[in-house]
This record gives structure tokens, sequence and C-alpha cells, in this order.
């Protein structure tokens, strides 16, 4: 029988990666016409009901192994990973670093506790808190004059909230940021760890940092107790493929001098919010990612690094074009800042969907591609291309930039997100809603930061900003009126 596109492994790394191997068995196996399963999915492998879309879609339990032992081949695959990034425990997660999120909430503090978070954090963090029954302690990142994006959280921050919140039960920041900005990892573990808490790191956007010499480490390696990171965004694994690994007690029970989370917590946790039917296929691909870093790690992120400094290079060559770069900034993100070409972000990212190169962001004055080390040298160079060639299209008088409502939104919290978000609600109109708390949540997307938070006061500034936003061509995400006429507030 010769292998197709479902069966080959050409890369040959299925000898270091047992989930892959498992999938790769059992498509093999389907090919060939040899397996008719008695267990779910629903479609039985066929392809003849609904089509090729549920091809190579494998569950975990009765897949790629049996139901009794499936999990003895996820446990190999998860420890392999910890080993990785040395840490002491890791689950591989099928619904992203949103259930990542939330899951190191739940192995966190005990409802009622705070806990020092980052304002610029992700919606699944802020219903992880929800969750959890936390009360956030915001702490918030400075902003650049010159880009109005973000930068970072300053240390000292960090340190003013532990001191006057002294029974917060850890830390949990966002880094590196949307835009890849990195803060001082090292710097916030010092500040929790001498407060006696853990410090937790949403690094989404992060999983290739540390495995070049020119990037970063990651936050495990800088000092974090447990991170989360989305296979997905930057690996090449499937769609809500991420990873959960904590610096904790190792499965033979020895303790580590540094162990702040509890193993058996994290455990319960993860699983409390994570499916019973985990796919297969999406398992495999991350099992597979992390046996392509672990092998030539260094290599693709070189060539990503080469590609993005290029990128870079030609693009301020640009009159008026420029990139979010320098200190502070990871090495391979790459952040075009049109204001000084006058030309709008709406319409460059228009013009980059029609030639088949979506961005992942593009508002008025700043386009986000994502780059990976999937791409190769040429295929960002002809990104690169076809941007200065809509920017010279859409040029117009140079402007200064506007700072985003998601990174400048100034909250106050009147109720606990848990407790806004089970209270009876109403909905009002926008003129009434002023002044009245939100019990719901509303963001710009992308990136999906919140202006409004359940349990903090609607102000005017809110709503203007979220009404400017959405007439610059961003969609409102989250709200349950997305046009902004109405706002659903806490019933007094």
């Amino acid at each position: 029988m010769s292998e197709g596109p479902l069966t080959a492994d050409p890369l040959g790394l299925a000898g270091d990666a047992p989930l892959l191997a498992g999938w790769l068995d059992w498509t093999r196996r389907v090919h060939a016409g040899r397996v008719a399963p008695m267990t779910t999915p629903g479609h039985k492998q066929r392809q003849d009901l609904v089509g090729a879309v549920v091809a190579g879609d494998a569950p975990l339990y009765g897949a790629l192994d049996s139901i009794k032992h499936a999990d003895l081949l996820r446990a190999d695959a998860e420890a392999r990973a910890a080993a990785l990034w040395d840490a002491g425990w890791c689950r591989f997660s099928v619904a992203g670093s949103t259930h990542g999120n939330q899951a190191l909430c739940l192995a966190i503090g005990r409802p009622g506790q705070e806990v020092v978070v980052t304002r610029t954090l992700h919606r699944s963090l802020l219903l992880g808190l929800v969750l959890a029954g936390l009360r956030p302690v915001w702490v918030r990142p400075d902003i650049d004059r010159d880009t109005g994006l973000p930068a970072t959280v300053p240390v000292r921050a960090v340190r003013d909230a532990l001191a006057a919140h002294p029974d917060a039960c850890g830390v949990f920041l966002g880094d590196p940021s949307y835009v890849g900005t990195v803060g001082d990892v090292p710097g916030y573990a010092a500040a929790a760890h001498d407060a006696g808490v853990p410090l937790l790191v949403d690094a989404a956007w992060a999983a290739h940092f540390g495995f070049h010499p020119d990037l970063p480490p990651h936050a495990l390696a800088a000092g974090a107790d447990a991170m989360v990171t989305s296979a997905h965004k930057t690996l090449p694994a499937c769609t809500q493929g991420a990873l959960v690994l904590a610096r904790t007690s190792l499965p033979d029970g020895n303790r580590l001098d540094r162990d702040r989370l509890d193993r058996d917590r994290l455990e319960r946790a993860f699983d409390a919010t994570h499916t019973t039917s985990p796919a297969g296929a999406i398992l495999a691909s991350i099992d597979a990612a992390r046996a392509l870093l672990a092998r030539d790690g260094e290599r693709l992120c070189g060539r990503l690094l080469r590609g993005v400094a290029a990128a870079r290079k030609r693009l301020r060559e640009v009159p008026g074009l420029d990139v979010l770069d320098g200190p502070g900034v990871e090495p391979s993100k790459l952040v075009v800042l049109l204001a000084g070409t006058g030309a709008h972000g709406a319409s460059v990212e228009a013009d980059l969907i029609a030639a088949g190169m979506a961005p992942e962001l593009a508002d008025r004055d700043t386009v986000v591609p994502i780059v990976t080390i999937a791409d190769a040298e040429e295929q960002v160079a002809a990104f690169t291309e076809a941007l200065i060639e809509s920017v010279e299209r859409h040029r117009g008088a140079p402007r200064r930039p506007l700072a985003s409502a998601s990174w400048t939104v100034e909250p106050e919290t009147v109720l606990a997100p848990r407790e806004a978000f089970f209270a009876p609600h109403e909905t009002l109109p926008a003129s009434a809603a002023a002044g009245r708390i939100s019990a719901e949540l509303v963001a710009p997307y992308p990136p999906g930061i919140p202006v409004l938070a359940p349990g903090e006061l609607i102000t005017a500034q809110a709503i203007a900003a979220l009404r400017e936003a959405a007439a610059d061509g961003g969609r409102i995400a989250y709200a349950a009126d997305p046009t902004l006429a109405t706002f659903q507030v806490v019933t007094r």
C-alpha cells in the first residue's frame, strides 16, 4: 500500500512523537480499509457523507490507542514536552491557551482571593477569574507615545500591587504582548517570589521562545512557575493546540525547592475545564511540533529571524513606513507602523486579503502579520512587497498614531468579575448605560483585550473609545449588541 498525504511521515518525527505515531498508525489502517470503528466520532471515518472535512479526524480514545490505554500514550508525549521545557508537569490542550489560562486560574488561590493581573489580558484569562472566583488587582503596561502601542508592565508596578495586597495568591501576566513587547520576566518572578506567591505567564505567542540564542528565553527558564503557550500560534500544530507547563513536583513525588504550585491541584484544574473527548489529530500535531522543535528548532527559528529581519529592513526603506523594533521587542515579531505614510490599515488589509495574504491584525495605524517557523524567507519577502505596494496605493498625509482603547483603558472595578457575571442584569440604551456596572465583556477584536469587563464601571470615555474603534473598521467582539446601541448592565 502506498502512503497518502494523511499517512506519510516525511520528516521522520514519529519515532520521537508517540501521539503522532499512534495517529499515523490509525490513519494507515483507515486508508487500508482495515478498521470498522464502533466508537465515536459518528462519521466512522467515512468521507461519502459530509465530504473530506472529516479526513484525518481521529479521537485520542479508541483511535490513537485503545480507550483503556490511550492515557499512557498521552502521558509519554507530555513527559517529553515537560523535559524539553524543563518543567515538572505538562498537559496538552485541544482548547487553546484559552483553556490553559482558565485551568491555571483554578489551580491557584481560593474563591474571593486577589490575584495581580495585567489589565491588557486576553478574554480567556478574565473569564478564568470568573470561574475561579478570583478578584483582580490590575497592573497596566506603559504606553509608547511614539507608536501608541503597549510597552511592558513595570516590575515596580507588580511589587507595589503585591505590597498593597499582601494576601494576593499569585501574579498572572501576559508576556510577550500581542505586539511582541517583552517584559522583565526574571524581575516579575523575583517580585512574586519575594512575596511568597507564584508567577504565572500567558505566553500564548511564545511557543518558539528559548529555541534560538537570539530569541528570549521561555517563561519557565526566566523564572516563572507556570506558563501557557499556543502550539497553533507560532508552531506548525493544528488550530486549538496548546501546552500548559509548570515547574512543580516531579511525577516520582520528589519536590523542588522552587515548587510553588500543587501538581495534584494543577491536574484537577486542567481536567475540570478540558474536554473528555480530545481530538487525536490536534494532540498528535502538538506532539509532532514538539519533536520538530527538539530536533530542528534552532535552524527553523534562525530562518524565521532572518526573514523578519529582512522584512524590517526593507519596510524601513519606504518613506514614512516603520516597524516596531529595538530593546523590549522580540525579534521574530513583525509589527508594521503606517501612520507616517497616511495609509489606513483597513485599506491595506483589504488589498492583502485580495492577494491571499490576510494579516492577523489591521487597524488604522498598524498591520500585524503572524510570521512563524513555517514561513520560508521568500514568502515573508513576498508579503513585504505586497504590503509596500498597497501602502503606496493608499498613501496620504502623515498623521500621529492613535493609541487603541485596548491599551489605554482606565478600569474602575466595582464588583468582582464573578459577582457581576452571575448578577441579575438588564439591557439599557448606551445613553443610559454610562455610570452603571457592566455585566458583559466588550472588546475590539483583534486583539480581543477587554475595554469593558464584568464588574467595571461603564464610562462615557469607554463607550466613545469603543465607538471610535467600530467606526474605524474594527469588530466589536463578545458584546451582546456589537452595534454598541445598547449595553448589558448589572441590575441595581
